[in-house]
């Protein structure tokens, strides 16, 4: 199948299918008539490599797992994304945390809201927000 009709089942466009090419994502297909003529089993590594992409996966971690596709392989690489997936998870609550009690905060100025905050003790890899409504007890 040509460029075009493999964009046409993919829904990728053109140019990120010559890119996929480039990165070694599918495999460079022969040419006839000056025309790429792509096998049908472009459109399920497509496929894999448009999932791999949403899922978060960066170019050298599809190129590896396609390249070096087997049971382990894939075991390694998912335990490793899901790892990095779970510590962003905790980023993102903290990072909600500190926004919902700065939406919340009835501190005169920043100083004294970064005072309070600063004396709750976070846990590794966990950092807590303290649970002030502001700081209207501290002198002024």
């Amino acid at each position: 199948m040509t460029i075009g009709e493999l964009s046409r089942r993919t829904g990728l466009p053109s140019s990120t299918i010559r890119y996929y090419e480039r990165e070694r994502l599918v495999p460079s297909p022969p040419r006839v008539a000056m025309r790429r003529v792509f096998e049908d089993d472009a459109v399920a590594q497509l496929a894999v490599v448009r999932l791999a992409r949403e899922a978060g996966f960066t170019l050298a971690e599809i190129r590896r797992l396609l390249n070096d596709f087997g049971r382990d392989r894939w075991r390694r690489l998912a335990e490793t994304k899901l790892a990095e997936i779970r510590a962003s998870e905790q980023r993102l609550r903290a990072m909600a945390a500190l926004l919902t009690k700065l939406l919340d905060c009835k501190c005169r100025d920043l100083q004294v809201c970064g005072r309070m905050i600063g004396r709750v003790k976070s846990r590794p890899g966990q950092p807590q927000v303290s649970s002030h409504r502001g700081a209207r007890s501290l002198p002024k």
